[in-house]
């Protein structure tokens, strides 16, 4: 018996779906973390897996029995501009596993050397990213939305050349597949029409099962990864997350949250916000998210026209109408987010209006976007909390305004405080992995190989709708709200 059950699934596309690849070797591999439990749930001995020959296959100097070491080819947009071939070129899928729950799941080495995409990068990962895609995944599962997640970390005992030089690390990533939109993309630039169905197929069989006996199975793809990337987007902004690089090629089909590159959460609310060092103009601000998602969806859409009709026409129509989809579903998904954010039930007349007000004076007065929706939930129960709420606001009346017409609808809920509270609790996160902290974190690890604050902060962030008052400081806003820090992209 294989320590790893794998069955793999995508090397039987056509070859020119990817390129055969195994892991280059490093020098001194040593397990950072490994998450026990997403081991045991894809069917893999945890105990095995933290043993040298476990660690040995993570670092990717040794490949397991059964593996299937690929790297897959993409294209994609770019900040708006097409590049015909990505792929996968500091990444190495391994294979897939299907888990206890009966979900396909592919397991990836990120930093794991060259391979024919890399171009002329050296196709390592530094300690930094590694460690962040790690904590921010897991807080992302821990917080209820799509996402890859992180099996594991593993430093290299090698140097990789950035501005500096810093230590190396290898990430073993777990998705539900690795299918990008940019992977459509690549076959669909090349006229490969066969291609284009042969991983639609693929796509549909894996991640839209029930779309397959549709009277029109492609249209019903389309539709399926519009609602979910609806669905998705919406989830985002429901608790402050920036993704910073929402190109193409790093939305996935199967409607996770994907490349966790020069990502952030939002300190004070503005929809302008944006992170990342080279998103000059913000393309992709906090604000900007879900029509970029729609941008993407169109993209997408393209690549299937050949299978959603015979006629250019009629294609056209079916892919535009998939595409309405999008708008309704953000919609419902934010606006009821907000409104359970704010203690409502059903969909009554004025809270879209009651929500969007609350978000223009947070905006206007600074106000830390996690803090003041979590301490709203004590509001809801004890009108003495509210000046926790007022202390956020540069102006404070400019709350005590709002909150009148607030505990008004409340009233109208017919429900007791503190079950409103609780409710409220439930969606509102006391704590995220905000960027102060995930910076220190870094810092600790890559200056002095100190992995205590990563392994601290995982754990806070674990819970993060529950109250942790020994770790309180870690809910804390940076001073002067975080308007100033930039993320960068690792590679």
């Amino acid at each position: 018996m294989t320590a790893i059950p794998f069955d793999n699934s995508y090397v039987r596309l056509p070859d020119r779906c990817f390129a055969r690849r195994a892991p280059t070797p490093v020098a001194a591999p040593r397990l950072i973390h490994l998450n026990r439990a997403l081991a045991a749930n894809l069917g893999i001995d945890p105990d095995w897996l933290a043993g040298p020959d476990g660690v040995a296959m993570l670092a990717g100097n040794s490949v397991p029995e059964g593996a299937a070491p690929i790297a897959t080819a993409y294209a994609g947009h770019q900040f708006g501009n097409f590049v015909p071939q990505l792929g996968d070129g500091r990444a190495v899928l391994l294979g897939e596993v299907v888990d206890r729950d009966g979900r396909r799941r592919d397991i990836q080495l990120k930093g794991a050397g060259q391979t024919p995409f890399s171009r002329r990068g050296d196709g390592r990962a530094a300690l930094g990213p590694v460690l962040r895609e790690y904590l921010v995944s897991e807080a992302m599962a821990a917080l209820g939305i799509p996402t890859t997640r992180a099996l594991a970390a593993v430093a290299t005992g090698e140097r990789v050349v950035r501005e500096t030089r810093l230590p190396g690390a290898v990430l073993a990533r777990v998705a539900a597949s690795h299918i990008r939109v940019g992977t459509f993309q690549y076959f669909a630039a090349r006229g490969d029409t066969e291609a284009v169905r042969a991983l639609a197929d693929h796509a549909l069989a894996r991640h839209y099962p029930e779309a397959s006996s549709a009277g029109h199975p492609y249209r019903a793809l389309l539709d399926g990864v519009v609602a979910r990337q609806a669905d998705l987007v919406a989830a985002w902004l429901l608790v402050g997350f920036v993704h910073g690089v929402m190109n193409t090629d790093n939305m996935s089909v199967a409607g996770e949250t994907i490349d966790y590159g020069p990502c952030a959460f939002l300190d004070a609310y503005d929809p302008r916000t944006r992170f990342s060092s080279i998103d000059a103009h913000g393309r992709y601000a906090y604000g900007q998210q879900p029509g970029i998602a729609l941008w993407n969806l169109t993209r997408l859409a393209e690549t299937l026209l050949p299978l959603l009709a015979d006629d250019e026409a009629a294609a056209v129509e079916a892919a535009e109408a998939a595409l309405g989809g999008f708008g309704p579903r953000f919609e419902a998904a934010y606006h009821g987010g907000l409104a359970r954010k704010l203690g409502l039930s059903g969909d009554r007349d004025g809270d879209t209006a009651l929500t969007d007000d609350l978000l223009e004076r947070m905006a206007a007065n600074r106000a830390d976007f996690t803090l003041t929706f979590r301490r709203l939930c004590d509001a809801a129960e004890r009108p003495e909390a509210d000046a926790g709420v007022r202390d956020l606001f540069v102006d404070p009346t400019a709350y005590d305004a709002w909150a009148v017409r607030w505990r008004g609808r409340l009233a109208a809920e017919g429900r007791a405080p503190a079950a409103t509270a609780t409710a409220m609790r439930a969606v509102n996160p006391a704590f995220i992995p905000r960027n102060h902290n995930v910076e220190a974190m870094v810092a600790a690890a890559v200056e002095h190989d100190d992995f205590g604050p990563f392994e601290e902060l995982s754990a806070v962030l674990a819970r993060p709708y529950d109250d942790q008052p020994a770790h309180a400081r870690y809910a804390d806003a940076p001073e002067g709200g975080g308007a100033d820090y930039r993320t960068f992209c690792g590679t």
